[in-house]
């Protein structure tokens, strides 16, 4: 669950209050400069509000610094060039992810990671299940953000944070992956919010 009590920031933000139940997923709006990113940058800890309070699960996080809230927030940007390495294969770039926030390496074999990572790749119906060993780089705007979303999910997280991820792609592809987005959340059951791009 994510909790945000009377969260303000420089003439920004006033008095936010907030709650996001665990499965819930809530869409964010506003026209620009409105703080959507502002108030995500606060809660993943990139900007520390000038008064009120951050929790998850009734943890206050307010004071943790952005590396101690990695195992508990994860993020996927507007642009997957962000999230993914285009010089490094998809099991590479799913491997960075799979360590996120761990403090010693990861020592599970690699067929068992290849097995893993085929299972969540394979929910996209996309075929990347079969393209393991392939750069980042060769792929759709649309698969590699999908690819993201993956990749945000497969370390441990509370709060799923989703930054206007399909502005860069068609209608058809946004569709697919806030589905996508809509099922891992709740299949999770994690605290889902989402800055809709209204297009």
């Amino acid at each position: 669950m994510l909790k945000l009590e009377n969260i303000c920031y420089k003439n920004i933000l006033r008095n936010i209050t907030l709650e996001v139940q665990n499965g819930e997923f809530i869409y964010v709006t506003g026209d620009n400069g409105a703080g959507k990113t502002t108030l995500f940058n606060i809660i993943s800890g990139i900007l520390k509000p000038t008064s009120g309070s951050v929790l998850i699960n009734n943890r206050d996080i307010s004071e943790m610094s952005l590396r101690e809230r990695t195992g508990l927030i994860a993020n996927v940007l507007q642009d997957p060039r962000q999230d993914t390495i285009a010089e490094m294969t998809i099991f590479e770039n799913m491997n960075i992810a799979y360590k996120r926030g761990k403090r010693r390496l990861c020592t599970i074999a690699t067929t068992r990671l290849r097995a893993l990572f085929k299972k969540k790749l394979a929910i996209l119906n996309m075929g990347l299940e079969d393209r393991l060993d392939e750069y980042a780089g060769n792929l759709s705007g649309g698969q590699r953000q999908a690819l993201s979303l993956i990749m945000a999910t497969l370390a441990d997280y509370e709060v799923l944070l989703l930054d206007e991820i399909t502005a860069s792609l068609d209608q058809k592809t946004s569709a697919l992956v806030m589905a996508i987005a809509q099922n891992i959340a709740k299949q999770d059951n994690k605290a889902c919010l989402a800055i809709l791009h209204e297009k």
